[in-house]
């Protein structure tokens, strides 16, 4: 028997998802970078990934791609996340082409990719209101003036990124923004932007509405493809499954207790301020996963279990009219942040399953 915790990684979904995305996006002339980084660069998932359809793999960070490349999952590798200086060469190395907001990093990959002898593409992100990263529009031109001018770099378009930090929701305005600038930079280069990359998951519902898409050409999808929801509001997409990860734990106490602590009231391990409500004696159970393993507001019970709360190594829950014994596991669905928190762990097994068998994967 697999040890617990261990995530379940259902390879068929994750297909599946990304055909009918891929198909859908297709109709409406946007191709789809397919997200590794919270998979950790999973050649399963990545496999998963292109067999669906994706035109490339992007991922945020370069370990991530390198565990690919070492794999030997052939595709057009993206680094989403702009580049370090301290990891230029290994940028250069790794993958095709990288996101970028800063000239002094462009020139020093310029540089590397000079002294290895290879070409390295370069898309620039634009600043459209969510204040993350990008360059302001106004000095979009100098930028691609700059990048232009560099040796062994292939300036292949530009993009955006919006909802992550402040929940700016991508829309006709700020996506026809984006085309505009497109636009201009051709007509004042005399260039054709070859990538248009409007977003990420939160731009489906703009995407998909019928409404006009202009230049944009090009998504990097993760979470949607991953777990069938859209980011803006967490609710799932009509035709996808929502159930590719799957987090089972294993129950190390079951009795019955109250739910109003005794003694003096402070801070809980992680510093929040109980409020305490008196339901009476409840069938408790305690399972062995923590803030160590995953993020516990991110996890969904089963029905009939109410999840109480946790600390570092122990998940506490109500399970109602139902008596679980020691021993037994629990299924939990997951949101992104658990997923993320899961697939970093350590001490969570990786089970990657799929219509061929199943292949568990350790450490990933």
């Amino acid at each position: 028997m697999t040890p617990a915790p261990r995530l379940e990684i259902d390879l068929d979904a994750i297909q599946q998802n990304t055909s009918v995305l891929v198909a859908r996006l297709a109709d409406r002339g946007i191709e789809v970078a397919g997200v590794t980084k919270v998979a950790l660069g999973s050649p399963e998932v990545a496999g998963a990934l292109l067999r669906g359809g994706v035109s490339s793999l992007g991922d945020s960070r370069i370990e991530n791609i390198e565990t690919m490349r070492d794999a030997h999952v052939t595709a057009r590798m993206m680094l989403i996340r702009s580049p370090m200086l301290s990891q230029v060469v290994r940028v250069v190395a790794y993958a095709d082409v990288s996101f970028n907001t800063e000239l002094d990093v462009i020139r020093a990959l310029s540089s590397a990719a000079r002294a290895a002898g290879r070409m390295h593409g370069v898309v620039l992100m634009i600043e459209l209101g969510d204040l993350r990263e990008g360059i302001l529009p106004r000095d979009l031109e100098y930028a691609v003036r700059e990048t232009l001018r560099l040796p062994n770099i292939l300036l292949e378009g530009i993009g955006s990124n919006l909802a992550c930090r402040n929940g700016v929701v991508p829309d006709a305005r700020n996506m026809g923004e984006l085309s505009d600038l497109a636009d201009s930079i051709d007509a004042t280069f005399a260039l054709r932007l070859a990538v248009v990359s409007g977003g990420n998951s939160a731009n489906l519902a703009w995407a998909l509405s019928g409404a006009d898409t202009g230049r944009v050409n090009h998504l990097r999808l993760g979470e949607a493809l991953l777990l069938g929801r859209e980011t803006l509001h967490r609710q799932p997409i009509v035709g996808l499954r929502t159930d590719a990860f799957t987090l089972v734990a294993e129950v190390i106490e079951s009795k019955r207790k109250p739910t109003r602590p005794w003694g003096e009231i402070a801070q809980t391990a992680f510093g929040a301020q109980p409020a305490p409500i008196d339901r009476g004696d409840i069938s408790q159970v305690i399972v062995a996963l923590g803030q160590q393993d995953t993020d516990p507001n991110g996890l969904r019970a089963p029905a009939g279990i109410e999840i109480l709360g946790a600390s570092s190594d122990h998940l506490v829950a109500d399970t109602g009219v139902a008596h679980l014994p020691v021993g037994a596991e629990i299924d939990f669905q997951l949101d992104y942040s658990a997923l993320l928190r899961a697939m970093t762990s350590p001490f969570v097994t990786k089970v990657v399953q799929a219509r061929i068998g199943a292949i568990h994967a350790q450490g990933f």
